[in-house]
Parts: C-alpha cells; structure tokens; sequence
C-alpha cells in the first residue's frame, strides 16, 4: 500500500496571484540548470551570477547557453532557447507546466495550493487593486504641483532633490483633510470596498464616509519586483505629528516585511555590479540612488526580516548594510548579523558600513559628497568582525574565566551557522582575534602587558634602526615555501579546499605569491590543472605564472615534476605550511627582540636574540631530510646557512657603547 500523502489537487492553469513571483524569488535558476550543464569557467563570473555553457538543448562545443541568475531567466544565442527556471524543467524533464511548478516549490519548501474556484475571481481583483494604486498615484503627484504642495516642495528642495530627481521618484503629496483622495477616487468611478482594500482609506466609527489614511504628507510610491506601485510611504510635514513616517497598513498586495523600497530598480542596478547597499529611509535610498548607488533599498519601517535577507541574497551575493554610527544604529546591524547568522552559506554574506556618528548616508552625501560615502561602503566591514566586537566591546579578559567567557560565547555565537565550512572559517578568523588580543604586546615604558619585564641594565645603543635590522634578514627560504606550496596547488587544483584555511590565513611575501594566493581563493573549484591553469592567467596575467613555474626549486618538487601522486602532494603542502609557520614564529621573537635594542640593549635581549635565531634556523629542515623525504632543491639548506650568518653578521655589528657586544657573555642555554 502506499503509505505517500496524496498528491495536491492543483489549478488547471492558474495559480493564485504572487505564488510564481514567491516560486521564482526562492528559486536560483543558476542551480537549477546547473543539474544539467557544466558552466565554462572562462566565461562565466558566479560572483555576479553571470554564467555560461553550452547549451542543453543542442549540440555544440561552445558556451552559447547563457543563464543571468539575478534576472532568473536563460538564452541560447544558438538556438535561441529561452525561459525561466519553470520553463527549463518543463523543456528539460518532459512536464508539463504545472508539474515543473510542482517540482520547483517542492525543492524551494513551498507547498502547493489545491484548487479553487475563486481562484480567477482573486486575479481579477488584484488587477483592479494595482489599478486604484495608479490613479491615486498619479492624484498624490499632481498635488504635489498645486499650490497645497508649495511647503513639501521647498522641503524636498531643502533635502537637495531638484524637480526632474522628484519626478524621477515619482514623489506625491496628500494634502490635509480628511477626504481629498477618496473624494477623487469615487468620483472616478471607483469600487469604494476596492479603495478600502488597497488601503488608501479607512472606514469611520462616527457613521460618516471613509477618510483618507495620508493627511498632509509627502508620500513615496513603494513598489513591488515588477514596478508596480502596491503601496506609499509617508512623511509627515508637521512636526507635531504622532508619527512621523507612516507606511500603508498591510493589504492584499503589500506586506511590509516581504518587500524592500526601491526594489525593482536595485536589482537592475545590482545585476550591472553596483554594491547593493541597504539603509534605513527612503530619503537614504533617494540620496544614494541619486549620487550613484543605484543600487539601494530600504525596509519599510520596521527591522530587516529574514525574508528580505533571502530577497536581498537573491539579488547580490554580498549586501551592504548601512546603519547610522550611533548606539542605535550599532544596535540594529547586530541584530541583522544575528538573522543572518543561521542563514548564512559559502557565497552568501553581509558587510557593514557604519556611518559617523549622527549621520545618515543621506547627509555624509550632502557634506561629503558621493566620494565620501564610496569610501565608507569601500571600508565596509565583514560580519565577523561584528560579531567580534559585539564579544568584546567593554570587557576585561585579564582572567582565564573571562577568556573562557568569550570563547563560549563566541562559539556559541558560530554555532548557528548551518555550513561546517563556513563554520570552519568562521572559527579560525575569530581564533586569530583572539590570539591578536591575548598576545602579550611590547609598551614603551619597557614591559609586557601581562608578560616578563625588560631586564634592569639598560646601556644606550648606536643609531642602528631596528626596522633595518629585520628588513635586511633574508626572506628567501619563505619565499622558497611560499612558490612550492602554490605550485603544487595550482597542479592539484582538488586539495585548495582541503588547504583554504591556511591558503587565506597565509601572509605572502612576494607579491606575485600574494596575486596568486587571492586568485586561488576567489576562482570557482576546479578538478583539472589546465583548467585551473587558464582559470588562473585570465585572472592575473601569464607573468607570475610564468615566474612561479620557471624556478628550478618549483620544478623538483614533488608534486609539480610528478603530479600524478596526490596524496604526496597533500603531505607535502602540510610540510610546507608548517615551516613556514615555525618560521614565522621565530621571526616574531626576533623582531620583538629589535625593537628592544631601539635605544637600548642588554645580555638577556642579545641572548634571547641568538635563541630565536637559532629557532629560526631549525624551523628549516637540514639538507638530507628535504632531499629524502621530499625532493627540495639542495640549494634549501644554503639559503637556511645564509639566513643564519646574515644575521649572525648583523648582530656583531651592534655597538653597545663599550665596544662590541660579546655573545661569549650571554647566559648559558
């Protein structure tokens, strides 16, 4: 027997209104066609959800098949195929239209609607709601110009937006009383219950006619995906108003929790690459759209709703929200950070902009002009350093408890987010914080913070910088790891995502090392070398490829002459990293120790000094145990024997004032 729900009964050939547009709002078409075709690497950019393949629908060998993930729809420049997601199942999986639905809103979690009669009766009745929406619309704007509107005009001049920049907004005004537009809209021959529904009036409890819901105010057209205006926001233009800004209540066609001001005109702007910034107000969204950012939005009075995180994510990959830089506006990005956090995936995040304090983007525009809000959008900071700060912000960790505290909380915090990898990067960045913050760090009065004090004879030091000093140490042998370990990723592409947490966290010393570290963290995943190859140069150029691959170090190891052995490549790239972090570690001692000979010396710094360079030598491994076990070039131990005298030569050269310095005298180890 079968034991399966029984299947819905579904429309004929309806279905009710706003149901495709949620379907297609919840729907990636990028993943749906990505079940049936390869993209092209070359071609396409995921990050804008621009992507191309060859085409699913006929044979060929090039990318014509292009998908735009943001508008949701594809394009065979072959064929000429096109359509939306719902359309590419029904081609691709012989359905029918409303099975394709049926497919595509059981893999969004959407449940389908069983028949109803009243079905086409609810269409038509929405048809007639949006048309009540354009003429009071079209009443609302032309108020805007009689002699009513003189005070909201100067107003909005006073806010910099010129007569063509209100036309372009579409910008109205309800002047006072009690029954202006309802009076219009009647008088037009309108359905009066119509004009209730759409919630432009409200009935009266004192037995008297309806009365218009705005009374003396600007009013904005909020309008939906599509551009059609389903409901106004409204300024207030006496200021012993109750409320300040009032939105229409909720209707058939609007509600304020699933819906963004400016959307239709922010997903186009978003899907020619301008960042998508979201702000508090209309007059936010004006000011930006007006200075340049097209691609702005805003929630409609109320805080940002999970929704509209999902609507936002559909639109741009990474969102910018721009909040005031008071406590307030703090307040109101943690929040979104919490929504967000459960939500979150690869390739699905926030940034945060946080204004001067006092200041809306509307006014940073106006006193600094587009330039300086550009910057402020440029310095945008990631969620993970809210979060960061959030944990931190007022508090004293000069106990293991209190440490203990923040990392429980802290973990607690990256615990919602569903994707272990994410989680995963998540948990190193803020492992980073926490060892910048618990470090003990050097003072200019001569002690650590929570660490050893500077030893009590102190004798004056010759001029020698010790900035000279670190630069003039040798970078070679990191520079030699450095090379190997990209070299053998960019070969075996497969094993970047085993190494993406050490590959982001590592500090290049080379530039060319560093435009290939960030090119292999940004391209798509990729199995073949070639491709990865190809992937690479289009990024960067042919030069630091060539350069890479041209050192004789780099063509002996292991996995680049024998790339065949992927497991030999996965331990050597462990090998390399960890020298570089001995290294590295060594190399901190050291400068710390510098910085104690700025001005001053004693025997315990020399020594320490000699102990850190030596630890910095055996980070190395010796000539015989790199050839053995995996092939290095011979000329590795020599770069460690130059690293060692260089800087053996450098601290004989220290005048101490009584002459030379003698490491004879350094204590014992």
């Amino acid at each position: 027997m079968d034991s399966r729900p029984p299947r819905p009964i579904l429309f004929g050939m309806s279905l009710p209104p706003g149901f495709l547009d949620e379907l297609r709002t919840r729907t990636s078409i990028a993943q749906v066609v990505g079940r049936k075709v390869l993209w092209d690497a070359r071609k396409s950019n995921q990050g804008k959800g621009d992507l191309w393949a060859p085409c699913p629908f006929h044979q060929e060998k090039t990318a014509s098949f292009h998908v735009d993930d943001r508008k949701g729809y594809y394009y065979c420049f072959g064929c000429q195929a096109k359509g939306d997601a719902v359309k590419f199942v029904q081609e691709t999986e012989n359905v029918g239209f409303m099975e394709a639905v049926e497919i595509l809103a059981r893999e969004a979690g959407m449940p389908m609607p069983v028949r109803d009669p009243a079905d086409k009766v609810r269409a038509d009745r929405q048809t007639r709601l949006l048309e009540v929406m354009e003429v009071a619309q079209r009443h609302y704007r032309m108020q805007l110009q009689t002699g009513a509107g003189a005070e909201a005009r100067a107003y909005l001049a006073g806010r910099g937006l010129s007569p063509e920049a209100q036309a372009r907004w579409e910008i109205g005004f309800a002047p006072p009383g009690w029954q202006g537009l309802w009076e219009h809209l009647t008088g037009r021959g309108l359905d009066p219950d119509l004009i209730l529904a759409a919630g432009l009036a409200r009935p009266s409890d004192k037995g008297r006619q309806p009365y218009d819901v705005f009374r003396n105010r600007i009013l904005f057209p909020i309008r939906d995906g599509r551009g059609r205006v389903i409901a106004f926001g409204g300024r207030a233009m006496d200021p012993n108003d109750n409320a300040k800004y009032l939105n229409s209540p909720q209707t058939e066609l609007f509600d304020k929790g699933h819906t963004l001001f400016n959307l239709d005109r922010a997903r186009e702007a978003a899907g020619k690459g301008q960042p998508l910034v979201v702000a508090e107000g209309y007059m936010d969204v004006i000011a930006l759209s007006e200075a340049g950012f097209g691609a702005a939005v805003a929630p409609l009075g109320t805080a940002v709703t999970e929704h509209q995180l999902r609507l936002l994510w559909r639109i741009h990959p990474e969102p910018v929200i721009a909040l005031d830089g008071d406590k307030a506006g703090i307040g109101a990005a943690r929040r979104v950070m919490d929504l967000a956090l459960p939500l979150l995936e690869a390739g699905q995040a926030l940034r945060f902009a946080i204004l001067p304090p006092g200041q809306d983007p509307d006014e940073v525009i106006r006193a600094g002009g587009a330039g300086a809000m550009r910057k402020i959008l440029d310095e945008a900071r990631p969620m993970v350093q809210i979060l960061w700060d959030r944990a931190t912000e007022g508090r004293v960790f000069d106990s293991p408890e209190r440490r203990a505290a923040l990392e429980r909380d802290l973990t607690a915090a990256i615990g919602r987010i569903p994707d272990q990898t994410l989680r995963h990067h998540y948990a190193e960045e803020l492992k980073r914080l926490r060892w910048e913050l618990f470090r003990p760090a050097r003072t200019g009065g001569g002690a650590r913070k929570g660490g050893w004090p500077r030893a009590p004879h102190l004798r004056p030091v010759a001029s020698t910088k010790s900035s000279e000093l670190v630069q003039a140490i040798p970078r070679f042998e990191e520079e030699l790891r450095e090379a190997v370990i990209l070299a053998a990723l960019i070969t075996h592409p497969e094993l970047i995502a085993q190494f993406a947490g050490e590959l982001e966290t590592l500090v290049c010393a080379a530039p060319d090392h560093a435009a290939l570290q960030q090119a292999l963290l940004s391209l798509p995943p990729q199995d073949d070398r070639d491709a990865m190859l190809a992937a690479v140069e289009r990024r960067i150029g042919p030069e630091p490829l060539e350069k890479l691959f041209s050192l004789s170090h780099v063509r002996i190891a292991p996995p680049v002459h024998a790339p065949g052995d992927t497991e030999k490549a996965a331990l050597c790239i462990s090998h390399e990293f960890n020298r570089l972090i001995r290294l590295r570690g060594a190399e901190r001692d050291i400068e710390e120790g510098m910085r104690d000979l700025e001005g001053f010396a004693d025997e315990g710094v020399t020594w320490r000094l000699s102990q850190a360079a030596r630890a910095r030598h055996g980070a190395g491994l010796s000539q015989d145990e790199d050839e053995a076990d995996f092939e290095l070039a011979p000329n590795g131990a020599h770069v460690d024997r130059d690293e060692r005298d260089a800087f053996a030569e450098l601290l004989d050269r220290i005048d101490y004032g009584k002459g030379r310095t003698s490491r004879r005298n350094a204590p014992e180890s």
